[in-house]
């Protein structure tokens, strides 16, 4: 694959440290519901160093044994570092949810979502609403690091600026996260009402990096290599956690290896050498789903981000969204032109959704007492996006 030589920066973080777990790149791959799942975590794996996370997960669900949400529980054979995220509002589900991954599952890194903008997690209280009761916020977490230091496993937490400009809560979660013993802090530089609107706001990551003792991880807008360099050097983050960059482009970990490492690069590879990328995730969606026309069906949402910017027809695209065996996918494939340039111009742009803003979702009374634990909901019992 052709590469774009840049002048690379000097004195960036050569790996990132979560208490006693030490990952070689400080990279880390953000869980996206019907995305991150153990075919698409080895894929990415391939291409680059970094700590791969599994698609959210609720703590219920795993305490309660939901058939769903220990389905989602699959790691892939050469996953030497089991990294989950759990969703909950309930300390005591977390914890013993925490405990569950840690002595049942061989968990290495537990990583609790409080940045969720999705409405059916909001309002319950959940994902970014949840900061905004700090006691309850703090309880939770302690629950979660006592349960997992049992084992020597460093618990995480990502969340973002607050649920809108008028409601922020980043810099109060930093202080919490780090009194009750997390290893770190994520967070993503938009507020819950943004969801993947707008631009994300990288000074509030170097604020709470100013604010905190612990490292922070800057996450949002990187969408190649120099980005999460750029993040870095402004912020003074302690690495970075990539989301949509990497739908349809896994090599992107093999080019943030390399600029972490002082060789700054963009990967240009020719339609050839993507369709040959998308036949292996299609591969190995069917290995770990074990079916066949399941995993193809799995595979048929990441036509579009592959493809984003050549010029493969829509007759040609549609029929690669339909696909229903790797057969079919092998005879499609060898319609694009394997000599087509990668698209340039595709470089540094957004990809999935973006959206824009719409008003969050929250409990009745939820932002009366910030405080409190007040509002307390039933904790949910399915995962899964």
């Amino acid at each position: 694959m052709a590469r774009l030589p840049h002048n690379g920066p000097v004195n960036l973080p050569a790996e990132l440290c979560l208490g006693p777990l030490r990952v070689g790149t400080p990279v880390v791959l953000a869980p996206m519901a019907g995305v991150t799942n153990a075919a698409f975590r080895r894929l990415c794996r391939e291409q680059g160093a970094g700590l791969y996370v599994c698609e959210m997960i609720t703590s219920r669900g795993i305490v309660e044994r939901d058939e769903t949400t220990l389905r989602m529980l699959r790691f892939d054979e050469t996953e030497d570092i089991r990294s989950v995220q759990l969703y909950g509002t309930d300390p005591v589900y977390v914890g013993k949810a925490t405990e569950i991954l840690c002595a049942e599952y061989g968990v290495r890194h537990v990583d609790l979502n409080f940045g969720c903008p999705v409405p059916k997690v909001t309002r319950k209280g959940g994902g970014g609403a949840l900061p905004w009761k700090r006691r309850l916020l703090g309880e939770i977490l302690e629950h979660a690091v006592r349960a997992a230091e049992r084992y020597d496993v460093p618990v995480t937490m990502k969340t973002r600026k607050g649920i809108d400009a008028d409601h922020l809560t980043y810099l109060d979660a930093g202080r919490i996260a780090q009194e009750a013993g997390c290893a770190a802090i994520a967070l993503h530089g938009r507020t819950v009402d943004q969801a993947y609107s707008g631009r994300a706001d990288w000074s509030a990551i170097g604020e709470l990096a100013a604010h905190v003792d612990l490292p922070v991880l800057g996450n949002g807008d990187i969408w190649e290599a120099e980005d999460a360099v750029r993040m870095v050097e402004e912020t003074g983050a302690a690495g970075v956690v990539v989301g949509r960059g990497c739908l349809g482009r896994p090599w992107l970990f093999r080019d943030l290896a390399a600029a972490f490492a002082g060789e700054q690069v963009a990967t240009l590879p020719t339609l050839g050498q993507v369709a040959a990328m998308m036949r292996r995730h299609a591969e190995l969606l069917v290995h770990h789903v074990g079916d066949e026309l399941q995993g193809c069906k799995e595979f048929r949402k990441h036509v579009s981000w592959y493809l984003k910017g050549f010029t493969a027809g829509g007759e040609l695209r549609n029929d690669l969204a339909l696909i229903s065996s790797l057969a079919a996918l092998d005879e499609l494939l060898s319609r694009l032109d394997p000599d087509e340039a990668f698209p340039v111009a595709a470089l540094g742009t957004p990809r999935g959704r973006q959206g824009s803003p719409r008003r969050v979702v929250l409990p009745q009374g939820w932002l009366d007492d910030t405080d409190g634990v007040g509002c307390r909901v039933e904790e949910d019992l399915h995962s899964g996006g």
